[in-house]
């Protein structure tokens, strides 16, 4: 079995302002704090049964793991269906559904009485934030956010693995052009170094979420998830610093994802399959990997 070169990201307890800042903020470093939330009544409250009795008769966005089409636009969801159904799903067993950038606190205010914004630092956007949702072994592919965000990411009810890589390592993760993901077929809880060699050089970092403890996610890095057990998470977010990053972002919000959705629509599966075959082919040529 391959493994990725992985190595665990910063775990503290607690951690003052101050020095969230300048150890892990200014250098755009991961951490995971763990008792952030000890103090929110989220902590409490915050599991599927509690979920399931204030927002079981909504409408919620599925997503299912099956590999993006031409059909789909960027992040569609492939199925809806009521929270209560799919809850039921997630208690059952194993399954690769889960809810991918759910803002569920409109339909359900009550819930932002339920955490706090964090003085940790950033100037944390104050919309309201989105919720993720998935069942056991469920994952979300890797990628980053389209707009460069500084991210906290608060976990609930179970356990999650985290894989990231610094925006550095892009090079060697088969990023999909006119993408923010990389090549679906890789497999990165055990990757594949003869079809997708570059990844033995790329260097992450690894962590486990438990109930109430939050990833710091610095801006432009690329992100793995993967539900252990049944379980939800929440992100909030700060714009990126770095002007570059900002400028990214811009192309990617104001013009990427329509040109995406514009080439699917008129070229059809020929334009995902080109992609994904120009993933593989310019990650080789920049790299000089004869495969």
């Amino acid at each position: 079995m391959n493994s990725l070169n992985l190595k665990p990201i910063d775990r503290v307890s607690t951690l003052t302002k101050e020095d969230f800042v300048k150890n892990y903020f200014i250098p755009q470093k991961p951490v995971v704090i763990e008792r952030l939330t000890g103090d929110w009544p989220a902590y409490e409250k915050w599991h599927l049964n509690y979920i399931r009795e204030i927002a079981g008769d909504k409408m919620v966005p599925i997503y299912d793991g099956r590999p993006i089409t031409h059909k789909q636009k960027v992040n569609e969801p492939n199925l809806h269906m009521k929270m209560s159904e799919y809850l039921d799903i997630m208690e059952k067993g194993p399954t690769p559904y889960r809810i991918f950038l759910y803002n569920i606190m409109k339909e359900v205010p009550q819930l932002k009485e339920d955490f706090r914004w964090p003085d940790i630092g950033l100037n944390l956007v104050k919309q309201l934030p989105m919720l993720f949702f998935g069942g056991e072994n469920s994952k979300v592919f890797m990628h980053f956010d389209i707009d460069y965000s500084d991210i906290l990411h608060f976990h609930f009810h179970g356990k999650k693995q985290c894989i990231l890589f610094h925006p550095e390592q892009t090079r060697f993760l088969y990023k999909i052009p006119h993408a923010l993901i990389s090549h679906q077929a890789i497999d990165f809880d055990n990757p594949d170094f003869n079809k997708f060699p570059a990844l033995k050089y790329a260097e992450g970092l690894i962590c486990e979420l438990n109930h109430g403890e939050m990833l710091y996610m610095p801006e432009g890095y690329w992100h793995y998830m993967k539900y252990l057990t049944p379980s939800f998470s929440m992100s909030l977010r700060a714009l990126p610093k770095k002007p570059k990053y900002l400028a990214l972002a811009a192309y990617n919000v104001i013009i990427q994802r329509y040109f995406d959705n514009f080439m699917r629509k008129t070229r059809g599966q020929a334009w995902m399959d080109e992609k994904n075959e120009r993933a593989i082919s310019e990650t080789h040529k920049n790299l000089g990997i004869e495969a």
